[in-house]
């Protein structure tokens, strides 16, 4: 356990990453992208060491290592590492692991953007896929192949449809490396690496800096298997920006009181939807009616801002819905404090064939919705009458 770990989350968050501000309450940001040596032995030094820390950006930053700290703090992690986007976070991870003649397992409900890197040119490289059912903790174990497989990859929980794997099961998986992206959970929502799994992936863009204007993803697991990947991301370039880790660090002071706002909002509004007679069906963990709700309940701290619904009627309704809207914001990224709905068919999934779609249950009448900071009251005031 890291420092500071039996402190409440909203004092994490404001602790978290300070290691390098001195009396400063606000971290520098540091844009250099070079430092000079004082000598061609301190050169040496530099240009063959593990993450130094004066030598060159891509290798680290004094502002991405105050925001890497503070993510292994609130994750638990002996280490965390940044890069320039969650998919640069995913694409090193899986690069960094597998190499040509591998194996990987992962859960079919994916990010349109995840399942295309493994389908695409991880299988390009000599690395094969297996997807399974992510709620189907038997299956994801039955998949594994002794020997052969690196890495078991899933999401937890799902875009769009927030499916939640057994973490458990997950992390007692022996052999392979077990990588979890809980984007959507964010460190506070959900304690990953608690459960035995070896890496722990999220979109920071997204609910960790909360305010749409950074472009950031991070990993954190054990020190030595973060070097690993941190060895592999020196060639891969993927790097954070330091405005953006300056940004993200500000913006994680708030996650503890945005994410109980947007919890408490969205599990309302899905409260809503579920009892309203045009509304097909509603994903949200933290409904009764979630088929993984009891799962939900015994490994997240909450159930987060998202939630899914699917209109009846198909493709015509859920553009009704999508287009009259004038409070809600129709974008797709999701986290911040906007309130946000995006038509995944034609968005985050859309570079899935529609049978693809279909049997991962992403439907033309599906909406996903990222409940940001408004008053409920005026969101369902927005949204309801176009149901």
């Amino acid at each position: 356990m890291t420092e500071g770990q039996d402190r409440g989350d909203g004092t994490r968050v404001v602790s978290a990453g300070r290691s390098g501000f001195g009396r400063a309450l606000a971290g520098p940001m540091w844009s250099a992208a070079v430092w000079e040596s004082a000598d061609l032995d301190e050169s040496r030094r530099r240009a063959s060491g593990v993450r130094p820390g004066e030598f060159y950006a891509r290798y680290s930053n004094p502002t991405v290592r105050a925001f890497e700290e503070a993510i292994a703090e609130l994750e638990g992690a002996e280490d965390a590492l940044a890069f320039g986007s969650g998919m640069g976070a995913i694409s090193s991870v899986l690069l960094a692991l597998c190499s040509a003649g591998d194996h990987v397992v992962a859960s079919r409900q994916l990010y349109a953007g995840t399942s295309a890197l493994l389908s695409g040119p991880m299988a390009r490289l000599g690395v094969e896929t297996t997807f399974v059912d992510g709620a189907d903790a038997e299956a994801i174990v039955a998949a594994v192949i002794p020997g052969r497989t690196t890495v078991v990859f899933v999401e937890s929980p799902s875009n769009p449809l927030l499916g939640v794997v057994d973490l458990e099961a997950l992390g007692a998986i022996a052999g392979p490396f077990t990588v979890v992206d809980a984007t959507f959970a964010t460190p506070l929502g959900q304690r990953s690496l608690e459960f035995g799994v070896d890496l722990v992936v999220h979109s920071a863009t997204k609910g960790i800096s909360g305010h749409n204007d950074v472009t950031l993803g991070v990993v954190a697991g054990e020190r030595e298997l973060i070097e690993a990947v941190w060895a592999y991301s020196v060639l891969h370039g993927s790097v954070a920006s330091p405005s953006d880790a300056q940004a993200a660090l500000r913006g994680l002071r708030t996650l503890d009181v945005r994410l109980a706002r947007q919890s408490a909002t969205s599990l309302e509004l899905a409260r809503r939807l579920e009892g309203h007679p045009s509304v097909a069906a509603v994903h949200h963990p933290g409904l009764d009616s979630h088929p993984q709700a009891a799962l939900a309940k015994s490994q997240m701290r909450s159930t987060g801002s998202m939630l899914a619904f699917e209109v009846s009627g198909g493709l015509d309704a859920a553009r009704r819905v999508h287009d009259g809207l004038s409070l809600i914001r129709r974008a797709t990224s999701l986290g911040g404090t906007e309130t946000l709905i995006c038509h995944p068919s034609s968005t985050t999934h859309v570079s899935l064939s529609e049978e693809d779609r279909r049997a991962i249950g992403v439907t033309d009448g599906l909406l996903r919705v990222s409940v940001g900071l408004e008053d409920v009251d005026d969101l369902w005031g927005d949204l309801s009458p176009l149901l």
